[in-house]
């Protein structure tokens, strides 16, 4: 019994903030052993310093100049103050914005490399950790919820990091530096408004962001089953064509787009409602500065340039502001998606090696399960004290009913799964006490549903081996009987093969698995019930190919039909996980027991076959002989 499947990958609740997530980021903007990037995060944030200063002192420069334009005629030179002061400080004016421009792109080309290789580690890593989970966790996910869950994660990454140090960042610095100057220059009340007005925006925004959260979250939900449904559907059209179940598909779609509509609108509601809260807020703010300014300049306190001054700080602060808002809901959700991302780094891989764990030496290939016990439930156990080896060189085939416990022996041979009770030794060596590349690396599997990568044929053996060369790979194509095929094709090896291999036939699909298989250059062979879906034809074919490859090498076979196993040196029945009998094929037949009905019943089958395949059609009657012999 295999784990059941769960509707589609859900990230677990972590409990993670959003600054633990940050956390979790930051080991990839200053990695180790990568002094150039280092070096370009702290340039970078010194040039963001300095976009920010040159930024601020852009009003202070627009200040003098109206000043100088609008002191009386009899306090300075008219010639002078017209021509000289402010065409002096009007260019001044303008070097400082372009400063203030230059330093900001500046600082956005040297962190470029920083982010973009933040988000390539990040992606890589989880990849690289999904494949190390054990199987356990991928029966119990969908590969489209999971790969949504990546992409939106890694979109997410590069959101936060350009928000928050092109926008964020900036803006906080922005503000610390206007209400010290304003402070500085004209009173306590200006710098205590300015900053009260950007705390109530801040915390008006912060309060009905979280309180939108969830509809982000529903949100997020709504899109993975949208798209795990789609791909599901999509994987399996032939099946969806067979019974017609297009619409009940389309149904199925449209349910998840509906829960995803409910909640994008709920979510776009609210926030005009935190739209209007934030625009309320910045002009009464805006508004009680420039009355108080409008004050000073008829007190005779502040000059029309403080006016200005004043007024343009306010905009100049206020415009990063407002998008300081979407930023942070933007950023919110964005954390949200890395967190989905970076909780499968959280899913603890199951089969882990031990550390300093050595590479697994093959002498002759000896397998030996030892007193092995499994249960995928713990209330179901599926094997129960097995105990069998297959010596160096020779081939042990197990057979027994559906749900006897041979598939899961492949798995655990594999190391798919670890026994709950036991050992798997391998030339004596146990095999959790090994490396799984070293092991994985000295067993070669054709399984019985062979699933290719939509690549050429080409690709899909030398996957095998990789860096095999082309004649290698022929050779080995040579082997299992498919290289005149491949040849006989108008694109050779460089023929597509489909999704899934879809457009290959089945037999030609497991030739191209065994072939890989003979490329990998295994010292143990393992067959699962690699010829079960077959035609007689095809299988007699196959099976021929698989005794030639496997020939003096440790093979272990899981069949369901009797007839491919009857060479093997030793057959093992299972029977509810246990080994019922054992023998070579004539012993078990003279012992008359469940192999031997076993065998009885596949001969009548293939009998019932045979008569049929050699009826011909011309032999049953017609509708119209049989009419004419009633009328008769």
């Amino acid at each position: 019994m295999r784990p059941s499947n769960g509707p589609e990958y859900e990230a677990p609740d972590t409990g993670r903030s959003g600054w633990q997530v940050i956390g979790t980021l930051l080991p990839y903007l200053w990695p180790r052993d990568a002094l150039e990037l280092r070096v370009r995060v702290i340039l970078s944030l010194a040039l963001l310093v300095l976009a920010k200063v040159a930024t601020v002192a852009v009003p202070v420069m627009l200040k003098y100049a109206v000043d100088a334009l609008t002191a009386p005629s009899g306090e300075i030179d008219v010639k002078a103050a017209v021509i000289a002061v402010p065409v002096g400080l009007l260019v001044g004016y303008g070097a400082v914005r372009v400063l203030s421009l230059s330093f900001k792109e500046l600082q956005s080309a040297v962190f470029a490399k920083v982010a973009e290789r933040s988000i390539r580690n990040a992606g890589v890593e989880t990849f690289r950790h999904i494949h190390e989970l054990a199987l356990r966790f991928h029966l119990d996910r969908r590969t489209g919820g999971l790969s949504r869950a990546i992409e939106r994660g890694t979109k997410g990454i590069e959101y936060v990091l350009r928000m928050m140090l092109f926008h964020i960042v900036p803006t906080l610095i922005e503000i610390a530096l206007v209400a010290g100057l304003i402070w500085g220059m004209f009173s306590e009340w200006f710098a205590l408004v300015t900053l009260g007005t950007v705390a109530a925006y801040i915390l008006w925004t912060l309060v009905i962001t979280e309180w939108r959260l969830k509809y982000r979250r529903e949100m997020n939900d709504s899109d993975s089953e949208a798209h795990s449904r789609a791909i599901d559907s999509l994987l399996n059209y032939e099946t969806v064509k067979y019974f017609g179940n297009e619409d009940h598909e389309t149904r199925r779609f449209d349910m998840a787009m509906q829960n995803y509509e409910k909640a994008a609108v709920t979510s776009k509601t609210t926030l005009s409602i935190l739209n209007v809260g934030q625009g309320a807020i910045i002009a009464t703010g805006a508004t009680i500065i420039m009355i108080m300014a409008g004050y000073g300049v008829v007190g005779g306190t502040m000059t029309v340039g403080d006016f200005v001054l004043v007024n343009t700080y306010m905009l100049q602060l206020y415009m990063p502001l407002s998008f300081l808002g979407s930023s942070y809901r933007e950023i919110k959700h964005s954390l949200i998606d890395m967190e989905q991302m970076f909780s499968l780094l959280d899913q603890q891989a199951e089969i882990v090696d031990p550390p300093d764990a050595p590479a697994l030496a093959v002498s002759g290939g000896e397998v030996e399960f030892r007193n092995i016990s499994f249960a995928y439930d713990p209330s179901r156990p599926i094997l129960r004290d097995i105990s069998f080896k297959v010596n160096a060189g020779h081939t042990v085939a197990i057979v027994g009913a559906s749900g006897a416990g041979k598939s899961t022996i492949s798995r655990l041979l594999f190391r798919f799964y670890d026994p709950v009770g036991g050992q798997i030794l391998i030339d004596g060596q146990e095999i959790r006490e090994v490396s799984q590349a070293s092991w994985r690396a000295a067993i070669g599997v054709v399984p019985q549903d062979t699933v290719l990568f939509n690549d050429s044929i080409y690709y899909n053996i030398a996957y095998g081996r990789p860096d095999a060369s082309r004649d290698e790979i022929e050779q080995a194509a040579g082997l299992a009987a498919i290289h005149d095929f491949i040849s006989s094709l108008p694109d050779g090896y460089q023929s597509m093969v489909g999704e899934r291999g879809l457009k290959l036939s089945g037999g030609e699909k497991q030739r191209v698995a065994i072939a890989r298989t003979i490329l990998k250059r295994p010292k143990i062979f393992l067959f699962d019930e690699a010829t079960s879906s077959l035609d007689s034809h095809t299988e007699n074919e196959i099976q021929d190919s698989l005794r030639k490859v496997s020939s003096g090498r440790t093979t272990l076979v899981i069949a369901h039909r009797l007839s491919t196993v009857v060479d093997a040196d030793e057959i093992i029945v299972l029977e509810h996980g246990r080994i019922a009998e054992r023998g070579n094929h004539a012993n078990l037949l003279n012992l008359n027991g469940r192999y031997a009905a076993m065998w009885a019943r596949q001969q009548e089958a293939a009998q019932a076959r045979e008569i049929l395949e050699h009826v011909r059609e011309d032999e049953i009657p017609s509708i119209e002989e049989k009419s004419g012999a009633a009328a008769e």
